[in-house]
């Protein structure tokens, strides 16, 4: 039996043990643990190690959900106090509304001297009034008109991240997890860099997709080579990345339980690519037997919804577990497969 069979044997054994993970669900951190966490100044009592392998654990109860995410996108730091953090949350605000203003000044400038401007303040309206907001109940749940001025400081201001399509789909979720419009606008711009702009097309993307191909080559030879024949699919699923897979899960608490995932940079780096890949072996099994093209296989993959994020990330960590059992085979194997786009580096767990 050669090494190829031995990873898939493993890959194998991993997927017949998933079900009994699942099944050992624990309560996610509520809000009378999260209290428990402060001391009587309001500096944290636990480690951030310690909180961010709880959220991997076992995730946020969406009482603290709100505040927690402060701490781990950077919007307060880890070592701060109560005081602290109402200082830091004051010098947050005014910096905004000092954006906000300066975006106003400028904007007549932009207007005439940058057709861009126009053309993506007309694609974020169109992104923006095409959005559905209302509850189950037909209540709406949120301002348009507050999400189109956000999405266009977010413009102005971010020269990195500028706009694409998409962002209004993510910026809703941080629009209902706070309230303040100051603490929405810091959360989207903290959540992009502390996960490395992952979900960005012309930073992060491509670097995803890249790692994307030579995983499955690492552990799935069997399956790489059947996309490989089918043409470019794996960087056709591209979507999944730009919308950090917002449009899989069944509910908006599954994208936020994912999410604070990646923010706590556990259990790897990169662990969007293995998420990636644990979607792909969902339909790895069908896409072989009906010996699939390109075609269907893209309408397969855009076919997954209604996923559970704790089932998605039970799989994942799996994989990580995989990985890690073999990280000096994926030290010298996946760099080299990834180093054609220059993602040496990125692959490492």
């Amino acid at each position: 039996m050669d090494e190829d069979d031995l990873i898939f044997q493993e890959v194998s054994g991993i997927r017949a043990s998933i079900s009994s993970l699942l099944r050992m669900k624990k309560l996610p951190i509520h809000s009378s643990e999260w209290a428990s966490y402060f001391d009587e100044s309001g500096h944290l009592r636990k480690s951030r190690k310690y909180i961010s392998s709880q959220i991997l654990e076992r995730g946020l109860d969406p009482s603290v959900r709100s505040e927690v995410w402060k701490f781990l996108t950077g919007y307060y730091s880890w070592r701060s106090s109560s005081d602290e953090r109402l200082t830091v949350d004051s010098a947050r605000r005014k910096s905004y509304e000092s954006l906000c203003n300066m975006c106003e000044k400028i904007q007549p400038l932009l207007e005439t001297d940058h057709r861009d401007f126009n053309e993506v303040r007309n694609f974020i309206k169109s992104d923006v009034q095409r959005l559905y907001i209302k509850d189950a109940e037909g209540n709406t749940i949120a301002d348009k008109n507050q999400l189109e001025k956000l999405l266009l400081v977010n413009y102005v201001c971010n020269v990195e991240a500028e706009y694409q399509q998409g962002f209004h789909e993510m910026l809703l979720l941080f629009l209902l997890l706070v309230e303040k419009e100051h603490e929405i606008y810091w959360l989207f711009q903290f959540f992009l860099q502390k996960t490395e702009n992952s979900c960005i097309l012309s930073i992060g993307v491509e670097k995803n997709l890249t790692m994307l191909t030579a995983l499955i080559a690492f552990l799935d030879p069997v399956f790489a080579e059947h996309l490989e024949g089918k043409g470019r699919v794996v960087q056709s699923l591209f979507p999944w990345f730009c919308l950090f897979f917002q449009r899989v899960f069944k509910s908006f608490d599954d994208v936020w339980r994912l999410w604070e995932v990646f923010l706590t940079g556990l259990p790897c780096r990169n662990f969007q690519v293995i998420v990636a890949y644990t979607m792909l072996q969902m339909v790895r099994d069908q896409i072989l037997r009906e010996d699939m093209n390109a075609d269907d296989i893209l309408m397969l993959c855009n076919n997954i919804i209604d996923l559970e994020a704790n089932d998605v990330i039970s799989r994942a960590r799996s994989t990580c577990d995989l990985l890690f059992r073999r990280k000096d085979k994926v030290k010298n194997q996946i760099p080299r497969q990834a180093s054609t786009t220059g993602c040496r580096k990125e692959m490492y767990l």
